[in-house]
């Protein structure tokens, strides 16, 4: 391992997060000897089934059986909170053989997800530095930046659909993540269900951000039979062109480099 390397992938919602962190995560396997560490920090928690992974609890579940200790008066209040949320957050992970696995799940009540991931954000730098890869899956639009959820991060991939939605929420994120200095290393565009020969366009939308492209995933007809018929795919041939598209993102953002 010759450095650390933390990777978010944001955007708006159903451009296809979690397909490129799943492929991303492909890559890492075949091509290196690290055990990644994959956090699904969407509430929706899409990844563990996208990665065939049974999560048996979540972050979010976690904070909520603390709540109702407390509520119930099971739990003494001298007792150091943050330590045993942290250590039983530690509990949830998910350890397979080449990747282990922390869902954030959905919150302890309605209402505000505030909590968890500060939670979350507090215990980012003690999980990362025990890793030499992380990957961020995160929450759909804009609310995690603002919460500081991706702090510390070395390449943010901010992934687009083919609509205008998804190229404004890419410029926002941008700036918010300017605005709240955050310290993103380097942010990338990459464009997900394009047709190839829309790559300019997204290469000089890029530009105009002014964030870097880092490529475009065409449209997969094994990616859409795999989600359908529930297969992981960790599993899908390497020769996808979705898969093959990603491998070229993987070295662009010099993930070949750790």
């Amino acid at each position: 391992m010759s450095r650390k390397m933390v990777i978010s992938v944001s955007g708006k919602g159903g451009t296809g997060k979690t397909t490129l962190t799943a492929l991303l995560l492909k890559w890492l396997i075949q091509n290196t000897e690290e055990v990644a560490l994959v956090v699904d920090a969407d509430p929706a928690t899409n990844l563990p089934d996208v990665l065939e992974v049974k999560v048996e609890r979540t972050v979010g579940q976690a904070s909520k059986e603390m709540k109702d200790q407390i509520e119930k008066g099971t739990l003494s209040p001298t007792v150091p909170k943050k330590d045993i949320l942290e250590g039983w957050i530690f509990e949830t992970i998910e350890e397979e053989d080449r990747f282990d696995l922390l869902a954030m799940g959905r919150s302890e009540g309605e209402g505000c997800y505030c909590f968890v991931n500060n939670v979350l954000t507090r215990i980012l730098d003690t999980l990362t530095s025990n890793y030499a890869i992380t990957i961020l899956d995160m929450e759909a639009g804009l609310e995690h930046l603002s919460r500081r959820t991706d702090r510390d991060v070395d390449a943010m991939l901010v992934v687009t659909d083919p609509s205008r939605m998804g190229l404004e929420t890419a410029r926002r994120i941008k700036e918010l993540a300017e605005e709240v200095h955050i310290d993103v290393k380097r942010i990338y565009l990459v464009g997900n269900n394009f047709p190839k020969t829309m790559k300019g366009m997204l290469e000089k939308a890029a530009e105009e951000i002014g964030i870097e492209f880092a490529g475009l995933i065409p449209v997969d007809e094994n990616v859409m039979a795999f989600n359908i018929e529930g297969k992981p795919l960790l599993d899908i041939p390497n020769d996808s062109p979705a898969y093959q598209a990603v491998v070229l993102i993987a070295k662009r953002i010099g993930l070949d480099t750790v």
